[in-house]
Order: C-alpha cells, then sequence, then structure tokens
C-alpha cells in the first residue's frame, strides 16, 4: 500500500516537470496549407527580434516528430488535407492546434469552393483560432501565449472551449520592446 501511494505521487511529480517543460519550451511546427502568404510572413515576423516569440520560450521546428503545437495557415485544400493529417498524426501527444487567418479559422475568400473544406476544425481539433486577414503578429503571439497559460492550469491540457483571439488588450500591448 505504502509504494502504490509513493508510485502514485511519483506519478503526480513527473506529470507537473513534463507540463512545466511543455509550457517553458514548446516547440511548433508551421504547416501552409494553401494560403496567399499574407499570414506565413506575419507569422515569421513573430520570430523576428522585434517580436520575438522565442522569448516565451516557442521555437519554429521542422520535424512534426519534436513539435507541440501545430500553427496552420491557409484554407485547407482537398489536396492538402492528407498531408495535414499525416502531419498531425506524427506529433507526439500531447499536441495542440492554432488556426492562423481567415482562411484557416474558416476558409477565408476561398469558402464555398469546391476543393477547400471550410476551416481546420473541420479536419483537426482546434485549441486555438486567430483570425484575421492577415493577423497582425502582436495577435499570433498573444493567442500562442494565452494557449500556453492555458495548458499550464492544474485541469490538464487541452481548453475546455477553443480560445478565440478576437484583439490583443491594450494593456498586453506592445509586444515589441
Amino acid at each position: 500500500m505504502q509504494s502504490e501511494t509513493s508510485y502514485q505521487s511519483l506519478e503526480k511529480v513527473m506529470e507537473r516537470i513534463k507540463t512545466w517543460a511543455r509550457v517553458n519550451s514548446p516547440w511548433a511546427i508551421h504547416y501552409n496549407s494553401g494560403s496567399c502568404n499574407g499570414c506565413d510572413i506575419e507569422l515569421l515576423t513573430t520570430i523576428t527580434p522585434h517580436y520575438d516569440l522565442e522569448r516565451f520560450g516557442v521555437k519554429l521546428q521542422g520535424s512534426p516528430r519534436h513539435a507541440d503545437i501545430l500553427l496552420v495557415t491557409g484554407a485547407v485544400s482537398l489536396q492538402s488535407r492528407d498531408r495535414l493529417l499525416r502531419i498531425y498524426n506524427q506529433m507526439p501527444e500531447p499536441k495542440f492546434v492554432v488556426a492562423i487567418g481567415a482562411c484557416a479559422v474558416s476558409g477565408g475568400v476561398f469558402r464555398g469552393c469546391y476543393n477547400v473544406l471550410s476551416g481546420v476544425d473541420k479536419l483537426l481539433p482546434v485549441d486555438a483560432f486567430i483570425p484575421g486577414c492577415p493577423p497582425r503578429p502582436e495577435a499570433i503571439i498573444y493567442g500562442v501565449v494565452q494557449l500556453l497559460k492555458n495548458i499550464n492550469n492544474p485541469n490538464g491540457s487541452h481548453p475546455a472551449q477553443p480560445l478565440i483571439i478576437e484583439d490583443v488588450p491594450a494593456e498586453e500591448e506592445p509586444y515589441a520592446g
């Protein structure tokens, strides 16, 4: 009985350590599922020294096998659907999905086209939506930081409801410094 209790406490400690590591050093992978590159440019702007997303521990990674967060831009076309699913399935658990831009959120201007799904949420469970055409770098950073705060909650990993980042609160700006 004593060893069972110590085993459970060891499991709790290990889970807290894993959560701490996930929140303080998340690795992200970016997937462009067919966008106009407006969102891609804004996403890449977030890792420049002016905005510096890496100060929150977020690092863009090239391999889905090492990534914790999948950042999706663009409307999901039928041609890119299988590749996006393959990338998502290669990511280790727990994994998080962020839809960036109007096209990833709802299909944007391509909504209703014969070869476009409405949004990423029709294919994958999305944890955060960051609308905009394209969204500002501050909104992208704010959305990722809010997702990280939500992951850090004691109840677990995925938010109960997907986060919808409408705009950056005035007290949170400016991110650039």
